[in-house]
């Protein structure tokens, strides 16, 4: 009860991150939960967390408006499979987070709702699409937060805000009740301060789901056990060359002082050279872009003008990639996740920059631009399919900076390892936007 409450109190109108908050539900469920304990029931392994969740995904009696005035779903009488998971774990959903309009978009503008505001600094963007998920997982509004990543629109927010956010590996996480954006790329990621959180509500929402044509079948690790492996023995492989020259020199800087701490913590860290990350970035862009089309046509095609601007030259330019381009571009995906694998050869995860600058001025945003230099290293990572967690590792100017850990396909356990390791002997993740 007391999490919860403390979580209310904490909501900040000012920073726009709650769409729709269900304080008289979460204290209710709050309230359910502490009785049972104290009658000495069994509790799920997220009794009592609040948790809040991004407006594209479904919650049963809470309102649903993927970032736009345009979609006629009205209030959701279930929930979908993450948030059902959720609630048999007894976690309190205190409501609907703010995101870019159909989450397409990198900096948190939205023209229906107003721009999410950096938990840092109110005149900064919150990144995006998933802005209020980073900035309440970071603010304290919310302990454990959902967002959706289909190009690094949950590792953009997180780094930009100083938390984790992990996207799991493709059909790792049902996305069935969610609003799509690319059916091949999209994935519902947890978000908080720490990493173990992270790992936590992983572990509760993973699994196979016969219904999310998406979703594969394999065995979930246990992702909280794996914490204690520490990072003696991990290889780590510290991206050099252009993952680490076209960043900030501050931005670079603190990437690099992660990999000593991991070196201090006992990891093998040795820097190496992946090429082609210009070809993968515009073909993730090609293929994300052209199913988001393909899900938006009828709209595109009665009335383009719904959109706001960015949003409708992103899928212009996806609707006017043809067939036999879009089949060469699938081929260039399996050249690259070829490329990422033999890079790991040897090797237990990748170390690279989240985003290559720290969050600008909203008021000198521009939402196509700035969408490019926030995911150029992010974005890319998606058309391997493997996990990656981006997680903060300094400050630049007094805003958060994030790294990413990328692991091989379905090993999240071991990126949670990793960064779980990491912020034993770092303080980033610690530091509260309200002191």
């Amino acid at each position: 009860m007391d999490l919860t409450e403390a979580c209310l109190a904490q909501i900040d109108n000012r920073l726009n991150a709650f769409r729709h908050v269900a304080q008289d539900a979460a204290l209710c469920d709050a309230r359910r939960v502490e009785e049972a304990a104290g009658r000495g029931e069994p509790l799920g392994r997220l009794a009592g967390i609040p948790v809040a969740v991004k407006d594209n995904i479904e919650v049963a009696g809470m309102p649903i408006t993927a970032g736009t005035r345009h979609l006629a779903r009205g209030v959701p009488r279930a929930d979908a499979p993450v948030t059902a998971r959720l609630r048999e774990a007894g976690a309190i959903l205190l409501g609907k987070l703010h995101m870019s309009e159909w989450a397409i978009g990198a900096t948190g503008h939205n023209v229906h709702f107003g721009p999410c505001r950096n938990a840092w600094d109110p005149a900064r963007i919150a990144g995006g699409s998933s802005s209020g998920s980073g900035v309440a997982a970071a603010s304290g509004m919310a302990l454990v937060t959902l967002g959706t990543d289909t190009g690094g629109s949950a590792r953009v927010p997180a780094a930009l805000n100083g938390v984790c956010g992990l996207r799991p590996s493709g059909g790792r996480v049902s996305n069935r009740g969610s609003v799509p954006v690319a059916w091949t790329f999209d994935a519902i990621c947890p978000m908080a301060r720490r990493a173990a959180d992270v790992a936590e509500v992983l572990a509760v929402i993973a699994g196979y789901d016969a219904e999310d044509p998406a979703s594969i079948q394999a065995p979930v690790d246990d992702y909280v056990e794996a914490l204690d492996r520490g990072a003696e023995r991990l290889r780590i492989g510290l991206l050099s060359g252009w993952w680490l020259d076209y960043p900030a020199a501050a931005v670079a800087d603190t990437v690099r002082s992660a990999g000593a701490a991991l070196e201090r913590a006992g990891a093998v860290v040795e820097e190496v050279e992946l090429e082609g990350h210009a070809e993968a970035f515009e073909v993730t862009a090609e293929l994300l872009l052209a199913e988001a089309a393909w899900f938006h046509r009828e709209r595109l095609n009665e009335d383009p003008d719904m959109f706001a601007p960015d949003v409708r030259t992103r899928l212009e330019r996806g609707a006017a990639i043809g067939g036999p381009r879009y089949g060469g571009a699938r081929q260039r995906q399996r050249i690259w996740r070829r490329r990422v694998l033999e890079t790991l050869a040897g090797r237990d995860l990748l170390l690279a920059p989240a985003c290559g600058i720290p969050a600008p001025l909203i008021d000198e945003s521009d939402p196509l631009e700035t969408t490019v230099a926030l995911t150029r290293s992010i974005s890319l990572w998606v058309l391997a399919r493997m996990p990656v967690m981006a997680l903060p590792c300094g400050f630049v100017d007094g805003l958060p900076v994030g790294m990413q850990l990328i692991g091989r396909p379905l090993a999240e356990a071991t990126v949670l390892q990793a960064a779980h390791a990491y912020q034993q002997v770092t303080d980033w993740h610690l530091r509260d936007p309200s002191r």
